[in-house]
């Protein structure tokens, strides 16, 4: 079995230095050996990180509710309906949608098909062991464009709710740096130097933000991130169904928040059991590697396919909006203890979940 190490070593002494975009699909996306195919215990306390999702259930239980209205506003007697989830992890997430749907909109939760989007066969298996009381409802297609024309197909019209949660800050990133002396831009690679990863400019394939005033005053290696593939995926997600919502759930930034004082080497992490890794290039395969979404750029791939911005806002306040659409209900209107501080977690300027941005696009058909 080749390891991450070994497979990002053997292309850079069969190719030269690579893209920093290639190091990180090796070391995250290797089959059977890159971390998000290795890792299965990485969210949590015993993990490398928190999300939303292992706060509680509260989080999918909200977002079901939001999905729930959003059908039920669009749906045509007797149509399908379907909910598909790009990044599903270990399927924890569709669990608890499911289970909330099942028992507050049976009636709906009898109507649709939950899709989740998974090229991985082993974070399949994962999931399937967490939804095997939803065997019934769970389909799984490999690439968000089988929905449309592969296999799976759906047929037109159809109505949806495409989503994802932390998903787009994993994808491969381009890193490109600035100049100062040549007035120009680099794309940052990664060599080797014995057995060691290594950083190295290569020549820029392109990049540029058209701003001279800027660039004017960026310090000598001003370093930024451009994710092609995030913004490809967002494009092809966004042609997929005649009528619904296209919604992410991540942590990032806008055209005019990218070029700050305070971020001179850019967004890019490195995580590894709660701490931020220095060395981006130590290891791979062992830690994670995200980086901030550009949601302008992602935003503008939406509406060029047609779709509209209805919602673009930080997670707490999309999360309340929703919490206080259900004060007529009864589901969420005694919150106990738990279910409290999960809220608090997911909501309040002190914990994580204030850094997660949401966006919302959408077709009428």
């Amino acid at each position: 079995m080749k390891m991450p190490t070994a497979a990002i070593r053997e292309e850079i002494l069969e190719r030269g230095a690579i893209s920093f975009a290639r190091f990180m699909e090796l070391a995250l996306y290797c089959p059977e050996t890159g971390y998000y195919e290795t890792k299965k215990n990485i969210v949590g306390q015993r993990g490398d990180f928190i999300t939303s999702v292992s706060v509680g259930s509260l989080f999918g239980e909200l977002l079901a509710f939001q999905f729930a209205e959003w059908l039920g506003e669009s749906k045509i007697q007797h149509e399908k309906l379907k909910i598909v989830e790009a990044g599903a992890h270990d399927g924890r997430l569709a669990a608890d949608i499911l289970n909330w749907l099942k028992t507050h909109r049976p009636g709906l939760f009898s109507e649709t098909h939950y899709v989740i989007v998974e090229p991985s066969a082993i974070r399949r298996r994962w999931q399937n062991e967490i939804l095997a009381e939803f065997s019934d409802k769970i389909f799984w297609v490999a690439q968000i464009t089988e929905l449309k024309h592969g296999p799976s197909a759906l047929g037109h019209p159809q109505l949806g709710i495409i989503f994802s949660n932390e998903l787009l800050d994993a994808f491969p990133v381009h890193r490109y740096g600035w100049d100062a002396n040549g007035q120009k831009w680099f794309e940052w690679g990664v060599a080797l130097a014995g057995e060691k990863f290594v950083w190295t400019r290569l020549e820029n394939s392109g990049f540029g933000i058209q701003n001279s005033e800027l660039e004017a005053v960026l310090p000598d290696n001003y370093t930024v991130e451009q994710s092609s593939a995030a913004e490809h995926w967002w494009r092809e997600a966004a042609g997929i169904f005649s009528r619904g919502k296209l919604v992410t759930i991540d942590y990032g930034y806008t055209a005019e928040e990218q070029f700050l004082p305070a971020r001179t080497r850019g967004t890019l992490r490195g995580y590894f059991r709660h701490h931020v890794t220095n060395d981006l290039l130590a290891n791979p395969g062992e830690q994670d590697l995200t980086a901030h979404v550009n949601f302008s750029a992602i935003q503008t791939m939406g509406e060029k396919a047609g779709l509209k911005t209805e919602n673009f806002c930080p997670q707490p306040r999309f999360l309340t909006q929703i919490l206080q659409k259900t004060v007529a209900e009864n589901c969420f209107a005694n919150l106990d203890a738990k279910r409290v501080r999960q809220f608090q977690m997911l909501t309040h300027p002190e914990h994580p979940g204030r850094a997660f941005r949401v966006l919302v696009q959408g077709r009428s058909g």
